[in-house]
């Protein structure tokens, strides 16, 4: 009997989820899913050529540390985790780029963690967002003048960096019509914007999500496959930027779920090649 009451503690999470049993066989099946991107990122008012990743998990996440857990127990909450990375030369530097985002699987599937970093040879920056019961707490670092060391407190509102997990959950979710919007953290960086929630517009079509941020001249529209479990087909990014008008667009090359992290041997780097990452 204490076994079993142990076992209960240990699924209630999931039960609470309400989650369906199409995602649960889906999601919960202890394998990630990776697709790899071609990339065309606009950067310094010019075309790059890189390549972009995407992979959804789901793990067990210590809610109060905000830190994924060695091991599922009655104080953890199942999450859904994506990390999104993006490689491409800027003339003879590199950029690499990482963004993570935890959304609860457990009702309304709100953001609990949201990081992003970027390196280049100028120098990298580290920014971080924590959702606290009435708050969100905002930290970057940074090697620029005036974004070095920063810790602020904002009020709730949603992120754009949520809005990748919301969609594999299921597109309904997605945010429509005129809402307030946290913009990424690796657009707050890159283009050197105050993080503060703007008035953003979204609109969901058959396979597809468009967000409008006007204040910052930005554009977002997601492809997807309208069918579960919604794969993400590719991105298209538009900002203004000195009245010029520039495009950012990612289109899927490869997707499969793997066990990557077991995978670290040197005999496996065979199985990139389907991804074209190299």
């Amino acid at each position: 009997m204490k076994k079993l009451l142990i076992i209960c503690l240990l699924c209630a999470p999931f039960l609470q989820a309400q989650l369906s049993q199409r995602f649960k066989s889906h999601w919960f099946d202890g394998k990630a899913e990776i697709s790899s991107y071609e990339l065309t990122q606009s950067r310094y008012g010019q075309k790059r050529h890189g390549k972009a990743v995407l992979i959804f998990v789901t793990e067990d996440f210590l809610a109060k540390e905000q830190v994924k857990a060695n091991q599922r127990s009655k104080t953890t909450i199942p999450v859904l985790k994506s990390n999104r990375t993006k490689s491409y030369l800027t003339g003879i530097y590199p950029y690499s780029i990482m963004s993570s985002s935890f959304n609860s699987l457990r009702k309304k599937h709100p953001l609990i963690k949201s990081v992003a970093s970027i390196q280049e040879w100028c120098g990298q920056s580290y920014l971080q967002l924590n959702a606290k019961k009435e708050t969100l707490d905002f930290t970057s670092h940074s090697y620029f003048e005036g974004e070095a060391d920063q810790q602020i407190s904002l009020e709730k509102a949603t992120s754009e960096d949520a809005l990748w997990n919301l969609l594999r959950f299921d597109p309904q979710q997605l945010p429509a019509g005129t809402f307030k919007l946290y913009p990424s953290l690796e657009i707050v960086r890159l283009n050197h914007i105050k993080m503060e929630a703007v008035e953003a517009t979204g609109e969901l079509k058959v396979g597809e999500y468009n967000l409008t941020i006007p204040s910052t001249g930005r554009g977002l529209s997601i492809k997807f496959n309208p069918e579960f479990p919604y794969t993400i087909e590719g991105w298209t990014e538009t900002y203004i930027d000195k009245g010029e008008n520039f495009t950012s667009i990612a289109k899927r090359i490869h997707t499969e779920r793997r066990q990557y992290w077991a995978e670290n041997n040197n005999r496996f780097e065979s199985l990139r090649a389907p991804f074209k990452l190299d």
